[in-house]
């Protein structure tokens, strides 16, 4: 199950109270102060992962604490921190504070974390207080307040590319034929209910990662077909591969396009200045049309790549490769 989306409690530790104490020993029937400090309370921090993959583990487990500190002792010993708590997500995770809308933090490297509750502050023993007007002080600060607060976490895939189109477009077939994933495959609409990833290698120890998000309708943007918890996942892509089925003749494919592409604009009007590659699938299927013509001349009209090809077949996918690997020139 691919779950991109959790709410969970945290609550870092109480600092421990300092000590009130003082010195006894035998022929030191004075002795001064030896209150010892308490310890901070645990730290509750986010950690990104890379062996992670969803948020599943979340709908399980949605309450974290920190130990408290430990309380000073006599003879001057501090009492030991509390523990912190490591939290576990997949690199590409937003944290949100619960209410507000702005990511405080989003982990995009591996092992990169972020502090999401601060533990309370270790109270002073009375050994502190000791001053040359007060020998024998009888006051300790009591430990410094933990925090506790919910949190919304959001992952949104980190890829090069991103697959796009309407269901039964053949996105997952491309991802099989261009990668080692594998994608459940049907002939039917809404095969895919999950983002897939697939690393495509290259010469040279070259490589990018594709990701095929689920099919996607009218309406998408607002929701419909669970399309806005889909299109996030596009956010991050650098190139977007749309493929528009040329079999389907519920409609023209330039219809299609322009619908698909209306919803990423409702989205986010920022997925329209991605670079993008249009793709007419299913060559193997079927013939040249005025229809498919229309697509290709609306598309090179304002500057987009037009490629045909057939996954399934393994038709046209090394001018496919081709063109996708000259937006990533730059990288090697």
């Amino acid at each position: 199950m691919f779950v991109d989306s959790a709410r969970i409690f945290v609550r870092s530790g109480r600092g421990g109270a300092g000590a009130v104490s003082f010195r006894r020993e035998k022929y030191v029937p004075k002795g001064g102060p030896d209150g010892g400090d308490g310890g901070r309370g645990g730290n509750v921090y986010v950690v990104a992962r890379h062996t992670l993959r969803t948020l599943l583990s979340f709908k399980y487990k949605r309450r974290f604490e920190a130990q408290n500190g430990t309380p000073g002792m006599g003879a001057l010993k501090s009492g030991p921190a509390g523990k912190d708590c490591f939290i576990y997500v997949p690199i590409g995770t937003q944290i949100f504070i619960d209410g507000n809308s702005e990511p405080v933090a989003d982990l995009v490297e591996h092992k990169q974390k972020f502090l999401v509750a601060k533990g309370g502050q270790g109270g002073r023993g009375n050994a502190r207080f000791k001053s040359a007007t007060n020998q024998a002080p009888r006051r300790a600060d009591r430990g410094g307040d933990n925090e506790e607060k919910w949190l919304n976490l959001e992952l949104k895939l980190l890829a090069d590319v991103g697959l796009v189109g309407m269901p039964n477009a053949g996105k997952s077939t491309l991802l099989a034929a261009l990668t080692r994933a594998k994608p459940k495959i049907a002939a039917y609409p809404f095969t895919t209910l999950s983002p897939n990833l697939g690393v495509v290698e290259g010469e040279r120890h070259r490589s990018f990662v594709i990701a095929d998000i689920p099919g996607l309708i009218e309406g998408a943007h607002s929701g419909s077909g669970l399309g806005d918890e889909f299109l996030k996942h596009v956010e991050r892509t650098r190139v977007i591969l749309h493929l528009v089925d040329l079999s389907d003749e519920t409609s023209t494919p330039l219809q299609r396009l322009k619908l698909i592409e209306n919803e990423l604009f409702m989205y986010n009007p920022k997925l329209m200045e991605k670079p993008r590659v249009i793709l007419g699938t299913k060559i193997d299927i079927t013939e040249n049309s005025d229809k498919e013509e229309e697509l290709r001349s609306f598309c090179v009209d304002r500057g987009d790549s037009y490629l045909r090809i057939s996954a399934a077949a393994h038709k046209g996918l090394n001018p496919l490769f081709k063109t996708v690997w000259s937006y990533f020139r730059d990288d090697q």
